[in-house]
């Protein structure tokens, strides 16, 4: 499918029509990159999106504990300089 870039105030743009942005499953925020002279539009992720789904999942697992249990002791430090 070819369509032209136009102007758009200082910048270009290309309209992209909606059965091919459905079809990329494309959000409203994407990102640009360009690769071998090619731009690349990818649907823009959050570095911790999902997590919190992950993490639900972890502890219905009882994946979710300490590996090392002894790392939570507590030094003298702990109990007599620091004020809780």
């Amino acid at each position: 499918m070819k369509t032209r870039v136009v102007r758009i105030g200082n910048s270009r743009g290309v309209r992209i029509p909606k059965p091919l942005l459905e079809q990329a499953g494309l959000p409203d925020e994407v990102e640009l990159a360009v690769e071998d002279s090619t731009i690349v539009i990818r649907p823009s992720v959050r570095p911790r999106d999902g997590w919190s789904e992950q993490f639900e999942a972890m502890a219905e697992a009882g994946d979710d504990e300490l590996l090392d249990p002894d790392a939570l002791s507590t030094s003298p430090w702990d109990g007599e300089e620091w004020e809780w």
